[in-house]
C-alpha cells in the first residue's frame, strides 16, 4: 500500500476543496490568486497537523506560544489570506515585502510575482524564519528570501517593493515602510484602529511638496497577533468581575477602575434601536470613529452566562465610556427589520444619557449609510497640524496621524 501516494492525493484533493470553498464564498475572486491557492501544498507548512486542519478556510494553525502560553505566531487562515491577497493585487514581476513570516503566504506571493518577481519575507523571531526557510526549500520555494530581522524597519537593502503585505497587527506604520514602498505602491496590512483591527489596504502617494501619503478604502475584518519589537504596543486594560470582563482602550485614557467596576453591579438598562443589525465589520469601525470615548468591552463565556454582560462582548464590541458607566451595542431576532435588531446595553447610574447617546449613533448609521458604504483611511505624516487635516475622525499614533472619514 502505498500511504505517501495516499496522503499526497488527499491533500491534492482538500487543496482543490479549499480553493473552490474560497472561489464560492467570493473570497477568492481572480483566477491568479486561485491558482496560488491551487499550487502551494498548505499541509507541508504546517507539519504535524492533520490534513483536514491544514485545509480548513476558516481556522489559523497554531506556530509558537511564548513562556506565558500567549499565541506568538500563527499560519492565518487561508479565508483571511485570500482576503488579503486580494487586497493586495499583486502581479507577475512585482517586488513585495512580507512582514511577519511563515512560509504558506510568502509561497503563495512567489506564485503570485513569478519566475520575474521577487518575494522578501522577514521575521524578528529566529525559529520562525528557520522554520520558514525549511519549509520553503522544501517545496521548491527557494527563490524566497528569508530574513531575521525586526520588521519595524523594514528591509532596505532590497527595497524598493511594489508591495508590502503585513501579517503580524500593526498600531503604527512605520515611515521606513513607507520609504522603501515604491510610488503608486500598495501596502495591506492589518492595522489597530480604535482597538479594532481591521485589513486595510493603502495606496502609496508622493505629493509634489514630497509628502508622503496613504490612502484607500478597501477594510476588511480580520485578526492577527501582534507585532513585536519596536513596533510593540501596549493597550489600557481595565478588567472588572474577577478578571472576566475586560475595557480596552486604544490609548491612555483618565479612567476610574472603581467607577467602572461600581456600574457594572450598578443600575443596567437596555434599549432596542429599530435598525437592522449588519455588516458589524463596518458598523463597529462606525460606532469606534463616531462616539466620543470609546475602549473595545471584551468578556470571558462565564460572564455572560451570569449576565453580566451581554453576548455581543464575547468577541469584543465597542463601548461608549462615560464618567460612571459604559454602554455598548446588542441584538436580538426581529420580525420588524431584516433578520436582526441592534440595540444598546447599558450599565451604571449615567446608563441613560450613554444609551441616548449610542441609540443616536446607530440612527445616524441607518440614515446615511444604509448602503454599507467604506470609509475612506488617509495615513499622514506626525506633524501635519490640524489645519492641513481633511475632515473626520483623528486617530493619533506615534509615526503617523490616521483620518477616518465615511462618505
Amino acid at each position: 500500500m502505498n500511504t505517501l501516494h495516499d496522503a499526497d492525493a488527499s491533500a491534492s484533493a482538500l487543496r482543490a476543496a479549499m480553493t473552490d470553498e474560497l472561489r464560492a464564498s467570493e473570497v477568492v475572486i481572480t483566477d491568479d490568486v486561485a491558482a496560488a491557492f491551487r499550487a502551494v501544498p498548505r499541509h507541508l507548512f504546517v507539519p504535524g497537523e492533520p490534513l483536514a486542519a491544514a485545509y480548513a478556510t476558516n481556522s489559523s494553525v497554531l506556530s509558537k506560544l511564548d513562556g506565558r502560553g500567549v499565541v506568538i505566531s500563527t499560519v492565518s487562515a487561508a479565508h483571511i489570506q485570500a482576503v488579503m491577497l486580494e487586497q493586495a493585487q499583486v502581479r507577475p514581476g512585482m517586488r513585495v515585502l512580507e512582514i511577519g513570516s511563515g512560509g504558506y503566504n510568502a509561497a503563495l506571493l512567489a506564485e503570485l510575482v513569478g519566475a520575474d518577481g521577487e518575494v522578501t519575507t522577514v521575521d524578528i523571531d529566529a525559529e520562525i524564519v528557520d522554520r520558514a526557510r525549511a519549509c520553503l526549500d522544501a517545496t521548491g520555494y527557494d527563490r524566497v528570501r528569508t530574513v531575521l530581522s525586526d520588521a519595524h524597519h523594514g528591509v532596505a537593502e532590497h527595497a524598493p517593493y511594489d508591495r508590502i503585505v503585513v501579517t503580524v497587527r500593526a498600531w503604527d506604520i512605520p515611515t521606513e515602510w513607507t520609504d522603501q514602498l515604491a510610488d503608486g505602491g500598495r501596502i495591506v496590512l492589518p492595522l489597530r484602529l480604535l482597538g479594532l483591527t481591521r485589513s486595510v489596504a493603502l495606496d502609496h502617494i508622493s505629493t509634489p511638496s514630497g509628502e508622503h501619503r496613504l490612502v484607500g478604502d478597501d477594510v476588511r475584518l480580520c485578526s492577527f497577533v501582534p507585532m513585536q519589537g519596536a513596533g510593540a504596543h501596549a493597550e489600557q486594560i481595565v478588567r472588572l468581575d474577577r478578571d472576566r470582563i475586560e475595557v480596552r482602550f486604544d490609548g491612555a485614557q483618565p479612567v476610574d477602575p472603581i467607577l467602572l467596576r461600581n456600574a457594572l453591579a450598578g443600575r443596567t438598562l437596555q434599549r432596542w434601536s429599530g435598525v437592522a443589525f449588519a455588516r458589524p465589520d463596518l458598523l463597529d469601525l462606525w460606532l469606534a470613529s463616531t462616539l466620543p470615548r470609546t475602549a473595545i468591552l471584551t468578556a470571558q463565556q462565564g460572564a455572560i452566562d451570569d449576565d453580566l454582560v451581554g453576548p455581543a462582548a464575547r468577541l469584543g464590541v465597542p463601548a461608549l465610556v462615560g464618567p460612571g458607566g459604559f454602554a455598548y451595542r446588542m441584538k436580538r431576532p426581529s420580525s420588524s427589520v431584516d433578520g436582526f435588531e441592534v440595540g444598546v446595553r447599558a450599565h451604571g447610574p449615567d446608563a441613560e444619557e450613554l444609551a441616548g447617546q449610542y441609540l443616536d449613533a446607530l440612527g445616524a448609521w441607518q440614515r446615511h449609510h444604509a448602503d454599507l458604504p467604506r470609509p475612506r483611511i488617509e495615513v499622514l505624516p506626525a506633524d501635519l497640524p490640524d489645519v492641513a487635516l481633511p475632515p473626520g475622525r483623528v486617530v493619533d499614533k506615534a509615526r503617523r496621524r490616521v483620518v477616518i472619514s465615511w462618505p
